[in-house]
Parts: structure tokens; sequence; C-alpha cells
């Protein structure tokens, strides 16, 4: 079974940076990708990246040129590096690691309390 866990998170003013970690614990054959959700006050959980264990990456359209993941393999840790935060961001993050199929990314872990991000000046 695995296990994610994030951190990284915080107070950061419009435009800042943040980079965000995800430490996975244990292994399953069928993961080969690490995805990063997040879920904005009053709102549904949202896909914002995935990356494949080949480093393919796809990202939504609200992020892109602005976040990059990244995972360190040795480390089973992935990355989520911010910038240009803006305050439509703040949102609790999450983390899975999981599969894809026809490029569509599958989360196969439980979610583990993710890690708030606030976007304010």
């Amino acid at each position: 079974q695995v296990h994610v866990m994030e951190s990284g998170g915080g107070l950061v003013q419009p435009g800042g940076s943040l980079r965000l970690s995800c430490a996975a614990s244990g292994t399953a054959s069928v993961i080969n990708a690490m995805g990063w959700y997040r879920q904005p006050p009053g709102k549904e959980r949202e896909l914002v990246a995935h990356i494949t264990n080949t480093g393919t990456t796809n990202y939504a359209d609200s992020v892109k040129g602005r976040f990059t993941i990244s995972r360190d393999g040795a480390k089973n840790t992935g990355y989520l590096q911010m910038g240009s935060l803006k305050p439509e961001d703040t949102a609790v993050y999450y983390c899975s690691e999981g599969y894809t199929h026809n490029g569509r990314y599958y989360p196969l872990t439980n979610w583990g309390q993710g890690t708030q991000v606030t976007v304010s000046s």
C-alpha cells in the first residue's frame, strides 16, 4: 500500500512562488504516475498536473506556464513548483500516486491531509 504526505504550503503574496513536496512511502506495481490536485474553498477537487515515470507531464490550462511538476524517483518524492501565484490559486493541495491510461491520470492512493496554499496580499 502506498501513502503520501504533502508539505510546503503557506501564505504568499500574489506573484510569489511556493514549492510543494509530496513524500510517498510504499510501492505498487501498477503505479506509474504522480498527480497534484487542489480544492479551492467551496469547490470540488480538481487535477492540477500529473507526471509519469517516463517524465511526461500534463497541466490544467489554469496553471500552464506557471506551475512545474517534477519527481525524484530516488527519493520517492514529487514536487509542484508554483510561480506567478494568483488569489484564485488559493486551495488545499493534495498529491497522489496513480496511473495513466490513454493520457488520462487516475489516482490510486488515499487522500492525505493536503497542504494549504493561500495567495493574498
